[in-house]
Formats: structure tokens, C-alpha cells, sequence
């Protein structure tokens, strides 16, 4: 049976460690929803080919065996990589976070293309943003609004009135607009735990 090919764009979520000559990673394609694929990890002779990292988006030709299971890049061409993530711990633990918080959650075929430009709004935000705490609630936020859940009717109401000002105040305002210090605020730490834990509890949703 011959193998199956697929041609997509997609961002690099995980990345898994390598094994043999490969690197494995999970990426999102609007198309095709979460893919595993397998990367051959150039030899020293090849150091121009590109190697895959956290966070890229590029174009893919894809090959599969296995009818899907997992896919071998054939060829790529990078489109963005958002180098700025690494530039502090708290940017770079809360992208991987977003990250994978979309890797290990299903979204239905009409929700992928939204589920995309979210992913490409973060990761921009998080290389640019000196509020990695701000992005990262923000994003927690909307992905479970848009997956359906009723984050303002239900979760914010069970909030005290200074969190409550706190939350709106973060979702309302420009990220330019915050202000800047790489480090969350205590506000903003107990905003996405208490996030975290309504979704854990009231939710389907997935967290790392």
C-alpha cells in the first residue's frame, strides 16, 4: 500500500527527545488538527538543514507509513521562529505551557482555524511582551471560552471583588498598556491558579 502524503503549515508544540537519527515533535496544523512527526536530524555535513524548535511555524511535506499514526518530514520551509521566548524562564515556562495545553486537547474540525491564529497571536505576544503572566492568562482564558465554556458567567462571578477587577482589567487592556517587569504579580499568579483550578474541576479541559 502506497503511503500517504500531506502538505500543511503548522506550529511546533513538543518536542520529544531524539532517538536514533530522528527528532520527534507534536505539531497543530489548522488543517489536521494535533500531528505526531518524526524529523531526521541533519549530519554534520548537512548543518544548513533546518532543525525543528519549540514555537516554529513552517511549512511541511509530510509522508506516513502508518495511515497517520506519525509522519516523516520530507521537506520544510520555516515561515516564523519566535526567538524571543527564550529570553527569560517565566516567558519560556508559560509559552510551553500554552503550548502544550494545546497539544494534549482535542478541538473539533470547525474550531481549528480559530485554535491557529490563537496560537500565532501567543507565541507573538510572548516573544514581544514583557507580561508573560498577562499573556498566558489571557490565553488560558480565551481558549477555553472559545472551546465553549462559560469562563465569564461562571468562573468569574465566584471570584472576590478585587480579583474579580483584577481579571477584567487584565482581559480588557492592551498588552503595550500593562505594566512591564517579567516577573507575575501576585494578582496575576492567583488569577491563573484559581483559572486552573475551575478547569481542572468544571471542565474537560487538559492542563500540563
Amino acid at each position: 500500500m502506497p503511503g500517504l502524503t500531506l502538505q500543511t503549515d503548522a506550529f511546533v508544540l513538543l518536542k520529544r527527545p531524539p532517538t536514533d537519527a530522528f527528532q520527534g515533535c507534536i505539531v497543530f496544523s489548522t488543517e489536521h488538527g494535533p500531528l505526531h512527526i518524526l524529523q531526521r536530524l541533519p549530519k554534520k555535513s548537512a548543518a544548513s538543514q533546518v532543525v525543528l524548535d519549540l514555537f516554529d511555524e513552517a511549512a511541511f511535506f509530510l509522508e506516513s507509513s502508518n495511515q497517520g499514526q506519525t509522519w516523516f518530514v520530507k521537506e520544510l520551509n520555516l515561515l516564523n521562529r519566535q526567538t524571543g521566548i527564550g529570553r527569560s524562564y517565566e516567558t519560556l515556562r508559560l509559552a510551553s505551557a500554552f503550548a502544550t495545553l494545546i497539544a494534549r486537547n482535542r478541538v473539533s474540525e470547525e474550531s481549528r482555524a480559530q485554535v491557529g491564529e490563537l496560537i500565532r497571536q501567543v507565541f507573538a505576544a510572548f516573544t514581544t511582551s514583557d507580561r508573560p503572566d498577562a499573556v498566558y492568562f489571557k490565553a488560558l482564558y480565551c481558549f477555553a471560552r472559545d472551546e465553549g465554556y462559560p469562563v465569564r458567567q461562571q468562573w468569574l462571578p465566584t471570584l472576590p471583588a478585587d480579583l474579580r477587577a483584577g481579571a477584567d482589567n487584565l482581559l480588557r487592556s492592551p498588552l503595550a498598556s500593562l505594566e512591564s517587569g517579567n516577573r507575575p504579580d501576585a494578582q496575576s499568579s492567583l488569577l491563573i491558579r484559581r483559572l486552573e483550578e475551575y478547569l481542572r474541576g468544571h471542565t474537560e479541559v487538559l492542563l500540563d
